[in-house]
């Protein structure tokens, strides 16, 4: 119970600060549910919701360790691409994790590189910073750090096609789905995760 006590105190402190529970989620490898969950102490649903919690920590504070991973996403791209005959001209980070290993695999690939701000205001679509290349025309290999529930690629999949961009793959560090595919766009990941029940 040490755990959830401390990821309680983590979310609550993540709250204070203003961060949303998409956010919180981000920040703590978890879905929004069990942020949810955490938030209110179990006083909704008395039964925690089954998560999978990543920590990457370990990866994520040395770029170098970073960039150990990104060369695998990348060798599993291009494996992906080839194997179904698919070409990309553009790696897109999702803001904030997938933003370090697309950067890299984007410099790995020569391609260009997008950002892309998920928001859940806006009905989950987000939006794309204009300091990147832009969308329009473009074949997208969308690049994220953990995938939960998918509501974050099926955003930035949604906003791509309603700039005039077409996502090719979707790939991921760490699937805690049993998910291939997010809407009809390949799923690829270096870990899949998931709790067995």
């Amino acid at each position: 119970m040490k755990s959830i006590d401390m990821l309680v105190k983590k979310a609550l402190e993540y709250k204070e600060k203003g961060l949303s529970e998409k956010e919180i989620g981000d920040e703590l490898h978890l879905s929004p549910r069990t942020i949810t969950w955490l938030l209110t102490r179990g006083m909704r649903d008395k039964k925690p919701p089954i998560d999978v919690k990543i920590g990457w920590r370990s990866i994520g504070v040395y770029g170098s360790r970073i960039g150990y991973i990104s060369s695998i996403l990348s060798d599993i791209i291009v494996e992906e691409l080839d194997k179904r005959g698919e070409e990309a001209d553009s790696i897109l980070g999702v803001s904030i994790n997938g933003v370090p290993f697309a950067t890299l695999v984007s410099e790995e690939l020569d391609m260009e590189l997008m950002i892309y701000r998920p928001s859940p205001k806006r009905k989950g679509i987000g939006a794309f910073s204009s300091n990147y290349a832009g969308v329009e025309g473009k074949k997208v290999v969308i690049i994220d750090d953990v995938l939960d529930s998918g509501e974050t690629a099926k955003g930035a999949i949604a906003a791509l096609q309603d700039n005039g961009g077409t996502a090719v793959l979707v790939a991921v560090v760490v699937n805690k789905t049993e998910n291939d595919d997010i809407v009809g766009v390949p799923l690829r990941a270096l870990i899949r995760a998931r709790s067995i029940v």
